[in-house]
């Protein structure tokens, strides 16, 4: 809600001045046609201009890279341009969230799963994520959207809860899965820490700075400054859990983050790694071969919970 509400009072305010300003213009005797050019293109190269400035600071703290994780030209301009295209894609898709990522209805279900965004998000960037998931039928899926956004991550993880506690009510199931973007990985693990794992079957992050990025800096809030590299919040973070046992932990990151750096920050200690290569940030979240993996984290939880619920019923005949 509070970053939908940002964007239509921003960009909604904007665009409104903008048109009473061309109208101005317009009625003294200026063509309309500059100005109906001009708004999409402003737009746009302000998104252009933070598409580069992100990637220059990815590239300037990038970490070591492999070779096999090394690109050429093309497919570094098609990493930034599709990187751009996400990115001018999601506000629109954030103001209009409630409708591009309704809420399931009430039924019995297995093992939901639960989408957390990242920072300054809201459940819009999930957009083509859910429709995925939904067409694989690997719902119901049911997304977050938290705040207020430069919030702490422990509230973020309490309001994560509360989300689960109504899920499982809705559902009738016992667990569910959760997956996150960004951020959102650091407020499922700051969940499991705060309300322990017995209802998560498995996390699955995209893209989460587990270990801090420099892109944080430039940025205010507690949420940002929890997230800076060497933060003794990230330290703790990173402790073992007192509570046992713990969900099995999967994260998928990108050589090539373009808001994560450097980029190893992505790898977690305690779970599996799946490394991807010329993929940019917010590009996670529209990317096939993101999908794939993130489908089939979803099909493994879904059979480990089937397996687990058979067991009590084998025993019994036994």
């Amino acid at each position: 809600m509070w970053t939908a509400i940002t964007l239509w009072l921003v960009l909604g305010g904007g665009t409104l001045a903008y048109i009473g300003w061309a109208a101005t213009e317009v009625g003294e005797g200026a063509p309309a046609w500059p100005f109906a050019v001009g708004l999409p293109l402003l737009y746009l190269a302000l998104i252009l201009f933070s598409t580069l400035l992100y990637f220059a600071l990815a590239w300037g703290f990038r970490a070591p890279r492999p070779e096999h994780a090394r690109i050429g030209r093309m497919h570094t301009v098609r990493l930034i341009w599709r990187e751009f295209r996400t990115i001018a894609g999601s506000a629109p898709r954030m103001m209009l969230y409630r409708w591009l990522v309704p809420e399931p209805a009430p039924a019995p279900a297995a093992l939901p799963v639960l989408l957390l965004h990242g920072v300054l998000c809201n459940a819009g960037v999930w957009t083509r994520m859910k429709r995925h998931l939904d067409a694989e039928d690997l719902g119901p899926v049911y997304a977050l959207s938290y705040g207020p956004p430069l919030a702490s991550i422990e509230s973020f993880a309490d309001q994560t809860a509360a989300r689960i506690d109504a899920i499982l009510a809705a559902t009738g199931a016992r667990q569910v899965v959760l997956v996150a973007h960004s951020m959102g990985g650091l407020v499922a693990r700051s969940y499991l820490r705060r309300h322990g794992g017995g209802r998560v079957a498995r996390v699955v992050t995209i893209g989460t700075p587990h270990a801090g990025s420099v892109h944080s800096w430039l940025f205010p809030g507690v949420s940002l400054s929890q997230m800076h590299p060497g933060n003794p919040w990230l330290r703790e973070l990173a402790r073992p859990a007192d509570h046992a046992p713990m969900p099995p932990m999967v994260s998928v990151w990108s050589w090539h983050d373009s808001m994560v750096a450097p980029q190893i920050s992505s790898r977690i200690a305690d779970g599996d790694n799946l490394e991807l290569t010329g993929v940019g940030h917010n590009a996670l979240l529209s990317d096939p071969e993101v999908f794939a993996r993130v489908a089939e984290q979803i099909r493994i939880a879904r059979t480990a919970a089937a397996q687990a619920s058979t067991e009590p019923a084998v025993a019994a005949a036994a």
